[in-house]
């Protein structure tokens, strides 16, 4: 069973897994009793659900049945843990593919879909409309997922991009997301997009000419993962001030980068090992968990503080037992009153006024 819950109604919320990297078919990751188990057992009190497959859940019928969807939350809790989020980032991947990664990402949809890319943007659309009714039903408040690529092959300008190729990208990414965006608004669900390389949405310029293309709608939020800030060379601590205000989800991940003169940040189509920036399980890398942790709590972020184990070195298991502990340690429960609270003085207006010099009789 896992240990205390570490939260608090003024805090982050955690530890949490996502349990997409460590789906199997041997126990304990062959399906999500288990895996809840397991997850409680390391001290994990949240989980985040991956949905393609029905390996965790069944999304068409999590979307249509509360009986189904009060099963799965009573078999989490029975466990020990709370479902703290839905994920469908291979999906929402889907829903925007350039032509030159067609076929790889065939292999994420159905299989009677694949060749046929009208068709399979279509599944996927429907696959995230779904998601937003079953997260409504869960009680969730927060969704994972990708935005998908249609400029992705033109992230380096050369050969030089042909003027508004990036404003017609970013417009039709729009009109595809947008009616998914309305849907989760009508279930009171944030979509947050990971900011991720491969994604159309990579970063905060990217992020801001979407936010823009869908009129700052209220439902566009992030998923801040610092692992793939610091692959791009960003300022991690810094985008936490820019954008706290559209931060919905936390992917608690690590990472390292460290050049040579063979390579740097485009990785030389090296493998991960070999890559000067790779990631890495928590504590190993580089990544400044304290101050993230600090930042996020300084500006109110409440939700969870969830795992994503990805690690070109340590084994997984070893990771996601490591994770739960890191993750605690650097919860943070807000301040209640101010540290100089016992030496506070008498206040009112005309104390006040006095003290400034301003005693003129003049009431406030």
């Amino acid at each position: 069973m896992n240990m205390e819950h570490t939260h608090t109604p003024r805090g982050i919320r955690g530890p949490a897994i996502f349990l997409a990297q460590f789906l199997g078919t041997q126990a304990p990751f062959d399906g999500l009793a288990n895996l809840v188990s397991w997850a409680a057992s390391l001290g994990y009190c949240g989980v985040q659900l991956p949905t393609l497959g029905t390996q965790c859940l069944d999304l068409k019928r999590a979307a249509e049945s509360q009986t189904y969807c009060d099963e799965l939350k009573g078999l989490c809790a029975e466990a020990g843990v709370e479902i703290s989020e839905l994920s469908t980032h291979l999906q929402g991947q889907l829903v925007a593919v350039h032509p030159a990664f067609d076929d790889l990402f065939d292999d994420f949809a159905p299989v009677e879909l694949r060749g046929q890319p009208k068709a399979r943007t279509q599944w996927a659309m429907d696959q995230l409309l779904l998601a937003a009714k079953a997260s409504r039903r869960l009680g969730l408040t927060a969704h994972a997922t990708f935005s998908g690529a249609l400029l992705w092959p033109y992230m380096y300008p050369w050969p030089q991009r042909p003027s508004g190729l990036i404003e017609e990208g970013f417009a039709e990414l729009a009109r595809r997301w947008r009616p998914i965006l309305d849907a989760f608004d009508e279930a009171g669900v944030d979509l947050c997009f990971e900011i991720h390389p491969g994604e159309d949405l990579h970063d905060g310029a990217s992020f801001e000419r979407f936010l823009d293309a869908v009129d700052h709608h209220r439902r566009a939020k992030i998923l801040y993962d610092p692992s793939h800030l610091l692959l791009q060379q960003l300022d991690y601590l810094g985008f936490i001030d820019r954008y706290h205000e559209r931060i919905g989800m936390f992917h608690v991940k690590d990472a390292e980068f460290r050049p040579d003169a063979r390579s740097g940040v485009y990785g030389g189509y090296q493998s991960w090992v070999e890559r000067p920036g790779r990631f890495r399980s928590l504590g190993d890398g580089q990544v400044d968990f304290k101050q993230i942790f600090s930042k996020l709590t300084q500006y109110g972020y409440e939700g969870w503080a969830v795992l994503e184990w990805e690690c070109c070195l340590k084994d997984a298991a070893q990771g996601a037992e490591e994770g739960a502990s890191f993750i605690r340690r650097h919860l943070i429960n807000r301040a209640t009153r101010a540290f100089d609270d016992f030496a506070g003085v008498a206040s009112s207006a005309s104390r006040n006024r006095r003290l400034l010099g301003l005693d003129d009789g003049v009431s406030h």
